[in-house]
C-alpha cells in the first residue's frame, strides 16, 4: 500500500469529533523538549535520535517495541535532584517507578539513595552493590521473610504501615539482637489533586495509618516502647503525579503537628520527616512540572516555617522523586501494523506492543504524546488513537493525538515519559514477550535488561 492509498480520518479541527484533545499542531516534525529526553532530536532526515543513535538503527538492532533509556539525561536529572536538596536532606529513588542494576549502580554513583517495596526491589538493590544502610523498606503489607532479609540486610529505615508490622518488625529486630531505625507512615487526610487510584493520602485506602482518631499517635506510642525498633520520624506520601505544592504543605503542616504533640507527650524531637514523592512530569505539552530547585526549595521553606511555628528543630527532610527522575529519560519505540480510518471518528493506529508495556492508559486513562520517528512528512495530521495488539478494547497506548495522514505501515513512532511505571508494570497478557531496556549514551546503546524469549515463557509453565 503506498502512503496515500487508504482513506484519512478526520483532519481538520473544524471536523473533529467531539473529545479530550489540543488542536492539531502546526508542525508534527517539531518536538517539544519538556516531554523527550535530553539527547532525542531529529537528524536531517527527520529521524529521531538519542544519544547520538538514530532510532531506525536501534529498532534493527534490538527490535520494536522496546525502551529506549537516556543515560546521560537519568544521571543528569538524579544529580539535580540531590544538588537541589543539598547535605541536609536526603533524596530516595523511588524503586517502583523502574529498578535494574545498572540503575542502581547509576543512583549510587550519583550519590541518591534507594526507596524498595517488596523483598525483589531488595535484591536488585543488594545484588548491584547499593550500601543497605542508604536503603528505605516501604509496603502496606511486607511479608516476615522480606523484613528479616531488610533488618538481616541492616536496612537504613523500614517505614511501618500497621500497628501489625510494628510488632512485627520489633520482634524480628529483637530475635536478631539489634535494633532497627523506623519511620511511621501516617495518612493525612490531604486530597491530592491527581487520579483516585494514585491519590494516597486521604483515609480510606490501603496505606499508612491515620492521623485522624488519634491512631497515628497511638502507633508512635507502641514504637517508642518496643526495644527493637529505633523510631527516627515520620512519612507523608500524598499521592502521584501532582504539580500543585498547596497538598504538601497541608501534610507538611498537620506531620509538624503530630512532631509537637510526640514532643509534648514524650519528652522526644524525631530527628527526620519524609515527604514522599509523587513529583508531576510533562506527559503532554500542557504538563508544566516545576524544577528540582523550585520543589526543593518550597518543601524546606514550608517545614521550616511549620516547625518554627512549633517550636521545633527542623528535622532532616527526605524526599522520594522516582517518576520525576526516570519518567522523562525513556520513550517507547512501536512499528506500525496497521493503520485503520474511521470515517468522521478517528483513524486507529494499531502498534506492535500496547498494554502489556503500558497498562498506565488503560489503568489510570494516562495522556500521552507521540510523534512519528521514523522519516520527516509533510502530510496534514489526523486525528488518531494509537492501539496495541492485545484482545482488549480498552488496550490504548495513546488516546487521542495528531499524526500525519500518510501514517503507514512499517513506519516507527515513539511514545515519550515511558521511564517510569512502564518496564515496571509491564506484564505478559496474550503471552506477549516483555520488551527489552536499551540504556543510550555517547553514541554507544547497551541492553540492560534483556527482552523475554518465548523460553522464559515456556520455562514457568511446569504443566
Amino acid at each position: 500500500m503506498s502512503r496515500s492509498a487508504h482513506p484519512a480520518g478526520p483532519r481538520h479541527a473544524d471536523v473533529l469529533p467531539e473529545g479530550h484533545y489540543s488542536a492539531p499542531p502546526t508542525d508534527l516534525n517539531a518536538l517539544d523538549s519538556k516531554v523527550w529526553a535530553e539527547t532525542v532530536t531529529r537528524d536531517t532526515d527527520g529521524v529521531l535520535t538519542v544519544g547520538g543513535i538514530d532510532v531506525k538503527r536501534l529498532a534493527e538492532e534490538f527490535g520494536t517495541p522496546a525502551y529506549f533509556l537516556d543515560e546521560d539525561d537519568f544521571r543528569a536529572r538524579a544529580r539535580s535532584w540531590r544538588t537541589a536538596f543539598g547535605d541536609d536532606a536526603d533524596v530516595f529513588y523511588a524503586g517502583k517507578a523502574f529498578l535494574s542494576r545498572a540503575v542502581v549502580r547509576w543512583l549510587h554513583e550519583e550519590g541518591l539513595n534507594l526507596d524498595v517495596c517488596s523483598g525483589g526491589e531488595l535484591a536488585t538493590a543488594l545484588s548491584a552493590g547499593m550500601p543497605a544502610e542508604r536503603i528505605a523498606f516501604h509496603g502496606n503489607n511486607k511479608s516476615t521473610d522480606e523484613i528479616r532479609r531488610a533488618v538481616e540486610a541492616g536496612v537504613g529505615r523500614i517505614v511501618l504501615d500497621s500497628f501489625q508490622e510494628i510488632v512485627r518488625v520489633a520482634h524480628i529486630a529483637q530475635e536478631l539482637g539489634t535494633r532497627q531505625r523506623v519511620q511511621i507512615r501516617i495518612t493525612v487526610g490531604v486530597e491530592a489533586h491527581t487520579h483516585e487510584f494514585i491519590a494516597t493520602a486521604h483515609e480510606d485506602q490501603k496505606f499508612g495509618i491515620p492521623l485522624a482518631g488519634g491512631q497515628a499517635a497511638e502507633a508512635v506510642r507502641r514504637a517508642l516502647t518496643l526495644d527493637g525498633l529505633e523510631l527516627i520520624g515520620i512519612h507523608s506520601h500524598i499521592g502521584s503525579q501532582i504539580f500543585d505544592m498547596s497538598g504538601f504543605e497541608v501534610a507538611a503542616h498537620r506531620v509538624v503537628g503530630l512532631l509537637r504533640d510526640i514532643r509534648d507527650e514524650h519528652g522526644v524531637e524525631l530527628p527526620e520527616i519524609d515527604l514522599g514523592g509523587g513529583l508531576g512530569i510533562a506527559y503532554t505539552s500542557d504538563d508544566d512540572p516545576r524544577e528540582p530547585h523550585e520543589i526543593a526549595k518550597a518543601l524546606t521553606e514550608i517545614v521550616t516555617r511549620e516547625c518554627d511555628a512549633a517550636r521545633l528543630a527542623t528535622p532532616r527532610i527526605s524526599v522520594e522523586p522516582g517518576r520525576a527522575i526516570v519518567g522523562p529519560t525513556a520513550f517507547t519505540l512501536y512499528e506500525v501494523g496497521t493503520v485503520k480510518p474511521l470515517d468522521g471518528l478517528r483513524t486507529y493506529v494499531s502498534v506492535d506492543g500496547g498494554m502489556s508495556d503500558n497498562i498506565r492508559t488503560a489503568l489510570y486513562d494516562a495522556e500521552y504524546s507521540v510523534a512519528l520517528a521514523s522519516r520527516v512528512s509533510e502530510a496534514e495530521p489526523m486525528l488518531c488513537r494509537v492501539v496495541g495488539k492485545h484482545c482488549e478494547s480498552g488496550d490504548i497506548v495513546v488516546k487521542d493525538a495528531f499524526l500525519p495522514g500518510d501514517l503507514a505501515p512499517g513506519d516507527l513512532i515513539a511514545v515519550p515519559a515511558t521511564g517510569a511505571y512502564c518496564r515496571s508494570m509491564a506484564s505478559n497478557y496474550n503471552h506477549v514477550l516483555r520488551p527489552p531496556v536499551v540504556a543510550v549514551r555517547d553514541g554507544e546503546a547497551r541492553v540492560i535488561v534483556r527482552r523475554e524469549t518465548e523460553e522464559d515463557l515456556l520455562r514457568l509453565d511446569v504443566g
